[in-house]
């Protein structure tokens, strides 16, 4: 008896369904419409809207210091003093560390010595040389009213001439003692370490007491009240970025924050191996969250309206080379679909700007790829509100 009763079911479910397939065939079927048979298709629609939209790419990049410098000394020494660790603010000019100096000291004063004694030679070779200029003039005096000889007269010219020359000569030994002493003081300016541009410590490298050779790194000092980002862009968007274009970036550290820059710079090459090219971009960093070596996303903004005609992006669909939406038209015996070729504008994530034709109602945002032009449509019981004003913030067709 069971046996029977699952039969007849079976066949009931099995003429159900071919009841059903002849009605659907014939055009019959409660769900649809009557426009030439074609079965209603349910769907979701939002309104065409008048707001603003832009359009954004998205790059990977690295946070850099505006600038960065080392330390270092220009002469061998021993550190005795270095009063700067990581992280503190240095400034323009100050004086960071102190090298022993005891040896460099002996040296200054060897110079001031040395200079000293050649002044000293210096004085006594002009008054050896304006006393052989006197009697120079006095030989010439008496030469003429004949009481020297011609003999007389060149001893005395030529002693006047060894004079100068010695004059000369002193004049320089003070010259090349005044730039030993200067050289000397120098030497004592190197052994106090002093930073060139402000700036806040990155790394320290030694402490007191190292022994230190020339050019031995002491401190990285960094500038990050403004940093730099470094992107790469490839090929594809190249020709779309410009100097001056405002730009978003985000750091894992802070993910609800963006720190707004711009682009200060794109290089005029791509690399062969890669086909990407370098962009900066220049970032206020006031109050020094952004730090050198982060990792950033960053969002650079191609093109922006504040107010134009857009639909949500998934209304978009694509009839052979022809962008389209598909709108909701109310006809005799119920709403249709009506495809109308677009001619877009700015592409966001969230909207797109429809510069042609002017549009206005209902665009079908879900179920329009199984449409075709004039197909009837099946509309939510309690269509959905507008979602207010869509603007494309996030990256789009990016990398």
């Amino acid at each position: 008896m069971r046996k029977k009763t699952g039969i007849a079911i079976a066949a009931l479910v099995v003429a159900v369904f071919v009841w059903r397939l002849v009605l659907l065939l014939g055009g019959e079927d409660t769900g649809g419409s009557g426009f030439g048979g074609k079965p209603a298709v349910a769907v979701e629609t939002d309104s065409v809207q008048t707001g603003p939209v832009r359009e954004i790419r998205r790059f990977t990049g690295t946070v850099r210091p505006l600038y960065q410098y080392v330390i270092a000394p220009k002469v061998s020494g021993r550190l005795l003093q270095l009063n700067k660790r990581i992280g503190d603010k240095v400034g323009a000019g100050e004086i960071v560390g102190r090298l022993d100096d005891d040896e460099v000291q002996q040296g200054l004063r060897e110079a001031e010595a040395n200079l000293e004694i050649a002044r000293a030679g210096e004085a006594e070779a002009r008054s050896r040389f304006q006393l052989a200029r006197q009697e120079l003039d006095r030989a010439q005096n008496l030469q003429e009213g004949g009481f020297v000889t011609e003999a007389d007269l060149e001893v005395a010219r030529s002693r006047f001439e060894a004079e100068k020359a010695g004059l000369e000569l002193a004049k320089a030994q003070v010259q090349q003692r005044e730039a030993a002493l200067e050289r000397a003081r120098i030497q004592l300016g190197y052994t106090q370490l002093t930073a060139p541009r402000e700036g806040y410590v990155a790394e320290r490298y030694v402490d007191e007491g190292t022994l230190l050779r020339v050019n031995d790194a002491v401190l990285r000092v960094v500038e990050i009240d403004t940093v730099i980002v470094q992107a790469s862009i490839i090929e594809r968007e190249y020709g779309r970025l410009q100097v001056g274009q405002e730009a978003g970036v985000r750091v894992d550290a802070y993910p609800d924050a963006v720190f707004t820059g711009r682009v200060t710079r794109i290089a005029p090459v791509l690399r062969e191996e890669t086909r990407v090219a370098e962009m900066e971009l220049e970032v206020i960093n006031r109050d020094g969250r952004l730090k050198p070596g982060m990792f950033a996303d960053v969002t650079v903004v191609l093109a922006d309206k504040a107010r134009t005609t857009i639909v949500p992006l998934k209304a978009l669909v694509r009839v052979g080379e022809q962008d389209a939406v598909y709108m909701v038209e109310q006809a005799e015996d119920g709403p249709v679909a009506r495809r109308v070729p677009v001619q877009m504008g700015i592409r966001g994530v969230e909207a797109a700007e429809i510069l042609e034709p002017q549009l206005s109602g209902r665009v079908i945002t879900l179920g329009q790829h199984l449409l075709s032009d004039g197909n009837p449509i099946l509309l939510p019981e309690h269509e959905g509100k507008s979602s207010g004003d869509l603007e494309a913030d996030v990256a789009g067709g990016g990398r």
